[in-house]
């Protein structure tokens, strides 16, 4: 333990050869050993994880003259976060029952070059759409949930952060959209900022017919 742990208490010298040789190897030993447990104590606790805070819900909201499915997030961290893209996919029961289908939602806009204080993702329900025409009721009937896969490189660490949450149907809120979260006091100054203790609100809005 001396020798490995490069203690040196003095206790203990090694004689002869093979006491030598014994005390080279043991002292190559443990400082590979260290280095290899440091790094690898780096690497689980230093691993960059993207803070990404959404709204506890989406929302069917208006939309132009259509409806579209929304959810908003922001950034928890101070780092900046750049080429993200996120994906929506809908996992819902197959009509026969037999199994799950998943369809990857087409969105409004999938990526962004940086991540801005707010970000709100739309998908319109138009023409195509699997979401056109269902209701509430017919989500829940199928167990449906929405899963969102985001990707962004944080410049900080120069690494590709990863962030997976879900809706389920019943976290899907129809007829409201989200209230604004931009300052409009800092605006008229010439500033842009978000409260974003309003980033989980929504108020009442009546979808088009």
């Amino acid at each position: 333990m001396q020798t490995s742990a490069t203690l040196d208490y003095g206790g203990l010298a090694p004689n002869g050869l093979i006491a030598n040789l014994l005390v080279t190897v043991e002292s190559l030993a443990g400082l590979l050993s260290f280095g290899l447990v440091s790094g690898l104590m780096f690497a689980r606790f230093v691993r960059p994880v993207a803070r990404v805070l959404y709204s506890d819900v989406a929302v069917v909201a208006p939309y132009r003259d259509i409806s579209a499915f929304k959810l908003r997030l922001i950034n928890q961290r101070t780092t900046e976060i750049s080429d993200l893209a996120i994906r929506v996919i809908l996992v819902r029961r197959q009509k026969d029952g037999e199994g799950r289908e998943y369809i990857e939602l087409e969105l409004e806009r999938s990526k962004v070059a940086f991540f801005p204080l707010a970000w709100t993702v739309v998908h319109p329900t138009e023409e195509g759409s699997p979401l056109l025409g269902l209701t509430s009721e017919a989500l829940r009937e199928c167990e449906a949930e929405f899963l969102i896969l985001l990707q962004g490189f944080d410049e900080t660490f120069s690494q590709v952060v990863h962030s997976r949450p879900s809706y389920r149907a019943e976290e899907v809120v129809f007829g409201a959209r989200f209230v604004n979260m931009f300052d409009q006091a800092a605006a008229e100054h010439g500033d842009i900022s978000v409260d974003v203790a309003l980033l989980h609100d929504v108020e009442r809005a009546a979808l088009p017919l």
